[in-house]
């Protein structure tokens, strides 16, 4: 147990832990008056940009200059630390690179057009929103489908805190969260479109015994006008 909890791995866990109260007090103090469901998507948008915008440039710029593995800067501890569950985080992997500046530069940016999207109510929140849920599964996807698809030899999954904290939990959030977002989407954007449909819905108005289609939004004074006029002309 002195191996596998060290202060390392303390430190690793507070500070994603102290990411995430930072993140819950900025999503509700944001903007008191959205629903608290909001509050809660803008919570995991700050701490989604928080991981991409410090943790993983970090490991960008240590792969990009060399490898986590043979970095003696203390900000390597870090990614050295999840290396154990993970060995090609530990090598500049290409796959994983790859994938990180996508995340980083990519994700980053969308992080903070949602949010904005949400706080100011702008129309384009799900378009954004859809994107950014589907480069977040995409990520995951391709971290994990090339490693399963050759035996995962990189995979520490015979000890405990390496499967179950890091790989799937601290992994897992990445795939849970974005589609449960998705499905928010789907929801919102359907009620919107459902709603769209019924104000556009044709009204039936009898008029000098035929059946006459207006539209409901037609203009309430043209209608009041028109059967007036139809009325003088009996």
């Amino acid at each position: 147990m002195a191996d596998l909890i060290n202060p390392v791995t303390v430190v690793s866990l507070l500070t994603t832990a102290a990411f995430a109260v930072f993140s819950i007090i900025c999503g509700f103090k944001l903007k008191r008056t959205l629903p608290q469901i909001e509050k809660w998507v803008l919570s995991w948008l700050v701490f989604d940009a928080l991981i991409h915008w410090t943790l993983e440039v970090v490991f960008l710029y240590l792969s990009l200059t060399g490898t986590v593995e043979k970095s003696q800067h203390f900000t390597a501890d870090l990614w050295k630390e999840y290396g154990k569950a993970d060995k090609r985080w530990l090598v500049s992997d290409p796959t994983v690179v790859s994938l990180e500046i996508l995340t980083v530069v990519v994700d980053g940016l969308l992080c903070l057009v949602l949010i904005y999207a949400i706080i100011r109510n702008k129309n384009y929140r799900h378009f954004v929103q859809i994107i950014l849920c589907v480069c977040e599964l995409y990520g995951g996807w391709m971290t994990f489908c090339p490693e399963w698809l050759t035996g995962s030899k990189n995979l520490v999954t015979d000890n405990v805190l390496y499967l179950w904290v890091y790989l799937i939990f601290f992994n897992g959030i990445w795939v849970v969260i974005p589609l449960g977002l998705l499905y928010q989407s789907y929801v919102d954007m359907t009620t919107m479109t459902t709603a769209g449909e019924e104000v556009h819905e044709p009204q039936k108005i009898k008029n000098d015994g035929r059946l006459q289609v207006m539209s409901t939004d037609v203009n309430t004074e043209f209608v009041k006008r028109y059967n007036t006029r139809s009325r003088k002309d009996k």
